[in-house]
């Protein structure tokens, strides 16, 4: 079973999480064979979603997307407050990409690529809009990109630690908490314990972190720190796809596109990217999308007026 632990260093204003995915993380290749290069860094990825995903106080959905404009077009990962999660990757048409490529090489070839992170609200309110923070590519790695966008961005010191290959993606989160007034911790004392235990942390290489369970990582690397384990957390894959979504995606093209290409095609066929889900509209189908809204508007439209 996939599981988020999250612990708290006692006695100091810093807290973690290791997670660790197969299931989820398989589930997400179960409709797409991405070469190793593109396939580990989209595992990171999500590894850092449910990381970054479990420590925020809100009701909806955090979508974190890589934007390139190398061989790797795009990666996106959704999680949301039950850490239910999904992913995809977008190559370009004609990528040929070396298996051991790193991320500025798949999505910065030119210096365009953006990382972006969306807090989507499962219950908006007229008018609301998603949260979006948008920055530069800045880093070698997801890691390092997100731990930039967390301290310039959200203001908060985060190291990450991410692993991932065919079989599993795992990832350890530290965070530095800030100092309350009137807290037992001094400011001082709170740096000193951040970095010992970034210091610390940072002694756990990429094949250690992949192959090792949560709680023997956690005994390895904080055996002499006192450290408080809350209840694990189970994340697991979910797509929210579904034909009246699809449906309402083809209607923003417009009725003329739409008929054009069914009169070309006899019948639209979509996929969806994160779960592979096959939909199909013929000529009737998408005449009734059309039909609702023709009916709304003649309904709203001003009575004529006699003289």
């Amino acid at each position: 079973m996939d599981t988020l632990q999250k612990f708290i260093f006692e006695q100091a204003a810093v807290r973690g999480e290791l997670v660790e995915l197969s299931e989820t993380w398989r589930h997400v290749q179960l409709h797409r064979t991405y070469p190793p290069a593109v396939r580990n860094v989209l595992g990171e990825m999500m590894a850092a979603a449910a990381l970054l995903s479990a420590n925020l106080k809100f009701n909806g959905a955090v979508v974190m997307q890589i934007h390139g404009d190398g061989p790797l077009r795009l990666l996106v990962v959704e999680c949301d407050a039950e850490l239910r999660m999904r992913a995809t990757a977008k190559l370009a048409p004609d990528a040929i990409i070396d298996d051991g490529a790193l991320l500025q090489q798949l999505v910065n070839a030119h210096g365009n690529g953006r990382f972006a992170i969306t807090l989507d609200p499962k219950d908006k309110l007229p008018g609301q809009q998603p949260y979006q923070g948008i920055v530069p590519l800045d880093g070698d790695s997801v890691a390092t990109v997100i731990e930039n966008y967390m301290l310039r961005s959200e203001q908060l010191d985060t190291k990450l630690w991410l692993a991932a290959d065919g079989e599993i993606a795992r990832g350890m989160l530290l965070q530095k908490l800030p100092v309350l007034g009137g807290a037992e911790i001094s400011e001082e004392g709170a740096l000193e314990t951040w970095n010992r235990t970034v210091a610390l942390g940072s002694t756990l290489g990429s094949e250690e972190l992949l192959r090792t369970d949560a709680a023997t990582l956690m005994h390895r690397l904080f055996w002499e720190e006192s450290i408080r384990v809350f209840d694990p957390q189970q994340p697991a894959f979910h797509c929210n796809c579904s034909r009246d979504k699809v449906g309402n995606m083809l209607k923003m093209l417009g009725q003329e596109e739409i008929d054009l290409a069914v009169a070309e095609l006899g019948k639209l066929a979509i996929d969806c990217d994160f779960c592979g889900q096959h939909y199909e509209f013929d000529s009737i189908d998408c005449a009734r999308l059309f039909v609702a809204d023709a009916s709304a508007d003649a309904t709203q439209a001003p009575s004529p007026t006699r003289h």
